[in-house]
């Protein structure tokens, strides 16, 4: 994750109040992630940091457009998105690792003097993809031609699969 160094941001030497940090997300941003859903994407992350003496409490807004597969016509599409989200961040003596976590809440150790945001703006734009991704979502009409070579796919294996028919099932199918 050295490749995201930039998404680290430094609060030690800021005055309470609040800070505004933009940063630009594009492919590499999601090549750092290993298994992620969403290949590529153009997106601009903004983070409001509002410093106070026990906290920090980081605001997210997340707008762009990421690149996904259609699940009917695997064409690749663009699907616009825009997110609103809010993380505390409270700090303490010694992090208990046996602790249950709170989502809610980040605990940090008092002699951190940064905290890396990227893995929380890589979360929550992967819950803003839709479950199920259709060209439709973007306006477009799915790719006729791969539809058409699918569905002559799906139609040979079943005619593939009745003449490599068991035998044994055949006598069987006489029985009833």
């Amino acid at each position: 994750m050295k490749a995201l160094k930039q998404f680290s941001i430094p609060f030690t030497g800021l005055k309470l109040g609040k800070h505004n940090f933009d940063f630009e997300i594009d492919k590499s941003f999601f090549d750092a992630f290993e298994h992620s859903l969403v290949k590529d994407g153009a997106l601009k992350a903004t983070v409001e940091l509002d410093k106070q003496e026990t906290m920090l409490i980081l605001g997210f807004h997340v707008e762009g457009t990421i690149k996904l597969n259609c699940d009917t016509c695997l064409s690749d599409f663009e699907q616009p998105i825009e997110l609103n989200e809010r993380q505390i961040v409270k700090f303490a003596e010694e992090v208990d690792e046996d602790e249950p976590e709170d989502l809610e809440i980040i605990v940090l150790p008092r002699k951190e003097t940064a905290i890396d945001v990227s893995e929380l703006i890589y979360e929550f734009i992967t819950v803003a993809v839709p479950f199920i991704n259709k060209c439709e979502q973007a306006g477009q009409a799915c790719d006729e031609q791969m539809l058409n070579t699918l569905e002559k796919l799906s139609t040979g294996s079943e005619e593939q699969e009745e003449q490599n028919s068991d035998p044994r099932w055949e006598a069987l199918k006489k029985l009833k």
